[in-house]
């Protein structure tokens, strides 16, 4: 079986190893079919996705003849298969995806029945994640994702890769493992330490770890962050949350860091 991998560096894997695409524009007409997951793609938006405002004269012809050599790197990889992968509509190009394996689309189905199990069957949500998790090898198409289809792609995987964790540490509080997730969460949070969900989590795993002052004061430099960064306050969420650890609120030693239910939340003025 072909395996194309996009969570990470762009890479093709036949029976016989790994295969590379030289050639910028092949490389970015790849990521723009793989990206759209066996959907035909027009040939107007693939132009953008080459050369943006500044296509050339013959953009159309020059499209047709990096697919041409796209095509023929492909069959390379699969001497025994009767038909193109890579096929040429009237209306766009098509990436037919029969036989083969996209590392985004075997995540994107994990993460989606673990959402599924996460509330009846935490450890399996956890196994289920913790594959999912480990197909990303770094940013999607290496930081390099090409147009505004790839960079909408992209920004949509790595959403759902941060949904996917915020699942995870769920799953891992709901099991009590408070202690053997707190390096992790330490590491999400200050990698995006504007995402609230990660730092309540984060508070939530503290407090059950017996720092509760640590735990506020994450929740306090959040706030700084949220106000200096972006001029809001934190959601009411959050706020739940610090109220919750002031008050030892009996209701975060178990279970995960769901939303806290505080009758009142005294405002800071």
């Amino acid at each position: 079986m072909v395996e194309f991998r996009i969570l990470g560096g762009l890479e093709m894997l036949s029976p016989e190893g790994r295969v590379t695409v030289s050639g910028g524009f092949q490389r970015m007409l790849l990521q723009a079919l793989l990206v759209s997951e066996g959907r035909t793609v027009s040939s107007a938006t693939l132009m953008a996705e080459l050369w943006a405002e500044s296509a050339p004269a013959g953009a159309a012809n020059a499209l047709q003849a990096h697919a041409s050599r796209l095509r023929k790197k492909l069959r390379t990889i699969e001497p025994g298969r009767t038909t193109p992968r890579l096929v040429c509509l009237p209306y766009g190009y098509q990436l037919r995806m029969d036989g083969a394996r996209l590392d985004a689309t075997t995540f994107m189905e994990s993460t989606a029945r673990a959402e599924r199990l996460r509330a009846e069957a935490p450890e399996e949500t956890v196994t289920l994640l913790r594959g999912a998790l480990r197909l990303w090898r770094g940013a999607v198409c290496g930081g390099s994702p090409g147009g505004p289809l790839g960079k909408a792609a992209a920004a949509r995987y790595e959403e759902y890769r941060l949904r996917a964790l915020e699942t995870l540490f769920d799953s891992e509080l709901q099991l009590g493992r408070h202690s053997a997730v707190l390096a992790e969460l330490r590491e999400a949070h200050l990698a995006d330490p504007l995402r609230e969900r990660f730092c309540e989590q984060l508070m939530v795993a503290l407090y059950r770890s017996g720092r509760q002052a640590e735990a506020l004061d994450t929740c306090r430099q959040t706030w700084q962050c949220l106000v200096e960064q972006l001029g809001v306050d934190p959601s009411p969420s959050l706020r739940r949350m610090e109220h919750a650890i002031l008050v030892q609120d009996p209701g975060l030693d178990r279970g995960p860091a769901s939303v806290v239910r505080a009758a009142r939340v005294p405002s800071r003025g």
